[in-house]
């Protein structure tokens, strides 16, 4: 078992509890979409799975670890081995884009190498090859900040490919990319998940997008599972209960807050 989760809940310290008893389980193969409306506690539970935050009450099992139960050293090598994908990627504005996709692999190594690397690439060819498959191997010595947020997106996602870890967590990973860069993005995310056979976790607002790319579906409410189903299971009305209330002030929705997308495309 890659992930196990057992009664997790997180609280944050201005006492807004945004996970309630969560029970989980996530096998080393699987792709997982987690949907909910804003503040449902999708975030959250990335975070925990990150180790960025630890629960405030229950069990976390992650790659045979536990988190809360580990020493800072071995709670350092844990975390070198997860790769989280930012919605809005932490990119120093002034760093061009080669050293940070090669600073996925930073965790991994000693100081000197990491400072050094930092300072003059090591393996440029490498961080190359990680954009190429996202299409945007032409921005390899560009500045970040004269990125588009979706390139930005792009090069967070390069990063984590090339850090190549046994899980990999993508939070809104495509938000700011157009309708056929997040196709090809998502259709890349998942053909590498199971080429080297880890877990993929990613949070989405896009149901649609979700449904097309992910197996398995885990719908998010109020910091509790609603439910966690298949995706050519999932049904209106189950969306309907996950988003009630959430698009009211949309005369387009006519009462529901999400319409089911057609059936997911087998060619994808």
């Amino acid at each position: 078992m890659s992930i196990s989760l057992n009664g997790v809940a997180y609280t944050h310290p201005n006492g807004t509890q945004a996970l309630r008893s969560i029970n989980l389980r996530i096998d080393a193969d699987e792709q997982v979409a987690i949907i909910g409306s804003s503040g449902a506690g999708k975030t959250t539970l990335l975070k925990l799975l990150a180790t960025s935050l630890m629960a405030s009450s229950g069990e976390l099992e992650l790659l045979q670890q536990h988190p809360r139960r580990l020493r800072s050293g071995a709670l350092r090598q844990l975390r070198s081995r997860i790769g989280l994908i930012h919605q809005s990627p932490p990119l120093p504005p002034r760093q061009r884009v080669v050293t940070a996709v090669l600073a996925g692999r930073l965790g991994q190594r000693s100081l000197a190498r990491a400072c050094l690397s930092l300072c003059y690439p090591s393996d440029i060819s490498g961080a190359r090859a990680e954009l190429s498959r996202l299409d945007l191997s032409d921005k390899l010595f560009a500045r970040c900040d004269q990125l588009s947020g979706g390139q930005q997106q792009r090069v967070g996602i390069a990063r984590v490919l090339y850090q190549q870890p046994d899980l990999m967590l993508a939070d809104e990973p495509v938000s700011a990319m157009d309708p056929v860069l997040a196709e090809h993005t998502l259709n890349t995310l998942g053909s590498i998940a199971r080429e080297r056979g880890v877990p993929l976790i990613a949070s989405l607002h896009a149901v649609e997008l979700a449904l097309r790319h992910f197996p398995r579906i885990i719908g998010l409410r109020a910091g509790e599972i609603l439910f966690d189903k298949a995706a050519e299971t999932v049904s209106q009305q189950d969306l309907d209960a996950l988003y009630v209330n959430t698009g009211l002030s949309d005369p387009r929705q006519q009462g529901s807050a999400v319409v089911l997308p057609p059936l997911r495309n087998p060619c994808l």
